[in-house]
C-alpha cells in the first residue's frame, strides 16, 4: 500500500501542528496515541504530525503512516545532525528515553510554524485536540497542566521549589504542551537551554520537564487537568481529553494501571497490538519489580538533588 497516496491538506484548512517524539521502542505505543487523536478529531482541521527521531526501522514507519488520510500528514523527522553536538550530554534517567529532550529544538528546526502542540507517546487521547489548539496562549511561551505527582509529593515539591525554583503548584508536566514558537524564539529558550546543559548539565529526575519549568516560568498559561490527566488525579473530572499513563507504571507492563481501559481500546486498534501484547506478556515479575523500584529511586533521587550544591536555585538564583 502506497502510504503517500493522500495530497496533503486538499480541502485547505487550517492546519494544526502536532509534534511528538519517539524512538523504536515506544513507536507502538506512539501509534495508539496517534490513532486515538485522529478518531477524535475535528474534520474542520488539517493534522500535521510530526515524529522527532534519530532513526527508527522502516517497518514501523511505515506502519504508522498508514493513519493518513484526507485530514492527517504524518512525516518522521530526524534530527540527528540537529542534535549531535549536545547529544551526549543527555542524561538517561530512570523509564525516560532521551527523546524526551528533542521538543527542545522545535524552534530552531521548524522556522515555518508559529505555534505547535506537543504530546508524549504514552498518552490516549479522547477528546478533540483541536480545542486546545484553539486556547489564546496571549504572552504565554506555553501552556500546559500542573504535574500532580510534584504537587501532591513532599520530595517533587521540595525539588521543584529548593532545587528548580519554580513553586510546585505552578511546576507543569512536559507531556501535553500547547507551544508559543514565536515567544520561544523571542526569549531564545532553545539557546538558553543548549548553554544551560552544555555548561552545568543539573541532574535531574525529570530531563526536559526542569529545563522548561525553568526558563518558560512565569510566562505559562495554565490548564485544567482533564488535557493531561493522570493517576495522580484522584477527582473525577466532566470529560477526560487526554489520559497520560506518566511515571514507572504502564498499561502495556502492569494489570490494573488507573484507566488502562482507555489505551486498550485503541490498542486493538493498532497495526501493533501484537506486538503490545507480546511485549505486556513479556514484562515478567523481574522486569516489574525493577520498574517498580525505579519509582521509589526516583523519589530518592529528588530528596538527594535537593541537598546536592548544583541546581538552578543555588547556581543560577541564589537561593
Amino acid at each position: 500500500m502506497n502510504t503517500n497516496v493522500f495530497k496533503k491538506n486538499p480541502k485547505n484548512l487550517e492546519v494544526i501542528p502536532v509534534f511528538f517524539a519517539t524512538d523504536d521502542n515506544y513507536i507502538p505505543f506512539l501509534d495508539v496515541a496517534i490513532g486515538s487523536l485522529i478518531e477524535n478529531s475535528s474534520k474542520n482541521y488539517f493534522y500535521d504530525i510530526h515524529i522527532l527521531n534519530t532513526g527508527l526501522k522502516i517497518e514501523n514507519i511505515f506502519k504508522v503512516k498508514l493513519r493518513q488520510n484526507a485530514n492527517v500528514s504524518i512525516t518522521f523527522d530526524n534530527i540527528s545532525k540537529n542534535i549531535e553536538k549536545i547529544s551526549e550530554s543527555f542524561r538517561n534517567i530512570y523509564h525516560f528515553s532521551l527523546a524526551a529532550y528533542y521538543r527542545l529544538f522545535i524552534e530552531s528546526m521548524f522556522p515555518q510554524f508559529k505555534k505547535i502542540l506537543y504530546l508524549d507517546c504514552d498518552i490516549v487521547v479522547l477528546g478533540d485536540v483541536s480545542k486546545l489548539w484553539e486556547i489564546d496562549l496571549g504572552d504565554n511561551m506555553l501552556a500546559g497542566v500542573v504535574e500532580g505527582f510534584v504537587a501532591s509529593t513532599k520530595e517533587f515539591r521540595e525539588y521543584a521549589q529548593k532545587a528548580v525554583g519554580v513553586n510546585p503548584d505552578r511546576y507543569i508536566n512536559s507531556g501535553i504542551l500547547s507551544i508559543n514558537l514565536e515567544k520561544f524564539r523571542e526569549n531564545k529558550i532553545e539557546e538558553k537551554f543548549r548553554y544551560l546543559l552544555s555548561t552545568f548539565n543539573f541532574d535531574t529526575v525529570d530531563p526536559d520537564q526542569m529545563y522548561l519549568n525553568y526558563l518558560c516560568k512565569d510566562k505559562i498559561l495554565y490548564l485544567p487537568c482533564d488535557w493531561n490527566f493522570t493517576a495522580a488525579y484522584e477527582k473525577p473530572v466532566e470529560k477526560i481529553n487526554i489520559v497520560h499513563y506518566a511515571l514507572a507504571k504502564k498499561p502495556w507492563q502492569f494489570d490494573n494501571v488507573t484507566n488502562d481501559v482507555y489505551f486498550w481500546e485503541y490498542a486493538k486498534k493498532s497495526h501493533f497490538y501484537k506486538k503490545i501484547l507480546s511485549i505486556k506478556n513479556d514484562f515478567d515479575d523481574v522486569a516489574k519489580a525493577k520498574k517498580e523500584q525505579a519509582g521509589i529511586d526516583i523519589v530518592l533521587r529528588a530528596a538527594e538533588i535537593v541537598l546536592n550544591g548544583k541546581t538552578f536555585c543555588n547556581t543560577l538564583i541564589g537561593e
